[in-house]
């Protein structure tokens, strides 16, 4: 049986969903087995917190745990034993009596002069017809059949172990959530949708993906691993990007080509525009939860040539006469 999962990731039973992230952060980052190639437990350890993370990131499954509905591996709890109905202990007595007066509902003290030898004979054949008691005991044995005894608990065949995978998505296909096709253990390919919200770290679960077991097959955990890329930088829900332009195109302005996740566009370059100058292209950034996007935010970076005659001859005799430094106090 698996371990208390708030145990394993070392939170507490009223910790937060944050919490829960943040915990299991730390210690997948810890014990993920890529960094761990020559410690074998490590990878088992991080097969435990893996497995106790997917059970109590899913709030309805954390709830059933929480009310004993589910075991830390997400089977159901069986419970059997007496009670319940009117052919086990209590209740109306042994034999189905509605008065309960000649069962053992009162105790085996004071039973109004009832012989128990005569009685347990009368039950496994002796008599029987003392008060029903055959059928009583019938009724107990019906309580204890199919419940795994006295006050027991009957268990699910097991499911098959999960199986983890890491996912390396470049930027841009996160930022357009384009499908990614990963290779399964057994040699099967699937085209995975990426999902609103995607973030480095985030996990996706294959249902019956995994190992194959008694109980039938275990998931599949993808972990996404955003990769960098050349000139986008991720900067929360937004894209960043430097934009090379001429120093013709910042003093007269005009349309130049501009990149984004999902291909080139025209952009207009304002008249007089400086280094340092951020456009911004709505909705063009990463998708959030909701559906909605962040943007992408161009900054501008006027490259002038290394060596120009020309450009030093129109210019010679010619000096900016503001104070662009003033603002530094110096």
């Amino acid at each position: 049986m698996a371990a208390d999962p708030y145990s394993t990731l070392g939170v507490s039973r009223t910790a937060s969903e944050k919490d829960i992230k943040s915990a299991y952060r730390k210690l997948a980052k810890e014990l993920h087995p890529d960094t761990n190639k020559d410690n074998p437990k490590a990878a088992e350890r991080f097969s435990e917190v893996t497995g106790a993370y997917d059970l109590l990131s899913d709030k309805d499954k954390r709830a059933k745990f929480d009310r004993g509905e589910i075991d830390a591996e997400g089977n159901p709890m069986g419970f059997g034993g007496f009670g319940g109905g009117s052919g086990g202990f209590g209740g109306a007595g042994f034999g189905g009596n509605p008065g309960g007066q000649r069962g053992f509902g009162g105790g085996f003290g004071g039973n109004d002069g009832i012989d128990l030898e005569d009685l347990f004979g009368g039950i496994f054949g002796g008599g029987g017809q003392r008060g029903g008691m055959g059928g009583g005991f019938a009724g107990m044995g019906g309580g204890m059949g199919g419940s795994a005894g006295m006050g027991g608990r009957s268990r699910a065949a097991p499911r098959g172990g999960n199986v983890n995978y890491r996912l390396a998505v470049p930027l841009t296909d996160a930022a357009e959530l384009k499908p990614q096709r990963i290779t399964l253990s057994d040699g099967k390919t699937i085209d995975l949708k990426l999902p609103n919200g995607l973030e480095d770290g985030t996990q996706m679960r294959l249902a019956g993906k995994g190992e194959q077991g008694p109980g039938g097959a275990g998931d599949a955990i993808v972990t996404i691993q955003i990769q960098p890329h050349a000139f986008f930088r991720q900067d929360g829900d937004d894209l960043r990007v430097d934009l090379p332009i001429t120093l013709d195109e910042a003093l007269n302005g005009g349309k130049v080509k501009a990149p984004t996740a999902a291909g080139a566009v025209i952009l207009s370059v304002p008249t007089g525009s400086s280094s340092g100058k951020v456009l911004r292209l709505k909705g063009r950034g990463m998708v959030r939860k909701d559906g909605s996007r962040g943007d992408l935010l161009i900054t501008l970076q006027i490259v002038l040539p290394e060596s120009d005659a020309d450009l030093a001859k129109r210019l010679e005799g010619w000096k900016d006469p503001r104070d662009v430094r003033a603002k530094l106090g110096i």
